[in-house]
């Protein structure tokens, strides 16, 4: 498996794998691709990494700014993260997740917030942070890792792409 930053030639490629991923999923409204779609058509993309298998692009995360009332500033949001179904449980998102966190960090990030399974993202460091909050959603799915020394308090917001539709 590679990882490596998305290219203009991945874009079909990563609407089909975040599509596929997405699908059956409960939780989702299916419009996680037209967000990776906006953020991209904004400009807002920190970091966009695909996972590479034989030539064929088998998964993929997204990066991008979030603001927080504090003012804090240099904190990313992590979504939509994306593996095709008949890939799932081998590591790949795992994978992704710790390329982009390290990336981060690397560049100077003060720290990440997501939405997700704290099942999963816990491994990773993330945790509910009773300080900062992201509105309408459960508390308990709203999880942060800060990449510093500090931690925030306030609210998140993510960029208005994360409201596409279409």
């Amino acid at each position: 498996m590679i990882i490596r930053n998305e290219t203009q030639l991945d874009n079909e490629a990563i609407t089909e794998v975040t599509k596929a991923a997405f699908q059956t999923l409960a939780i989702s409204n299916q419009t996680e691709h037209f967000i990776i779609q906006a953020l991209r058509k904004a400009n807002v993309l920190t970091l966009s990494l695909v996972a590479e298998i034989g030539g064929q692009v088998v998964g993929h995360i997204a990066f991008s700014p979030v603001t927080i009332s504090d003012g804090s500033p240099n904190w990313h949001g992590l979504g939509p993260v994306s593996v095709l179904p008949e890939y799932h449980k081998q590591g790949i998102g795992t994978s992704l997740v710790n390329e982009g966190l390290a990336l981060l960090k690397k560049s100077g990030s003060k720290g990440c917030a997501l939405v997700g399974d704290p099942a999963f993202y816990q491994r990773f460091g993330f945790k509910n942070e009773p300080t900062l909050i992201y509105e309408n959603i459960p508390q308990e799915y709203f999880l942060v890792l800060p990449l510093g020394d500090t931690t925030p308090q306030g609210t998140v917001v993510f960029h208005e792409a994360f409201s596409a539709k279409d």
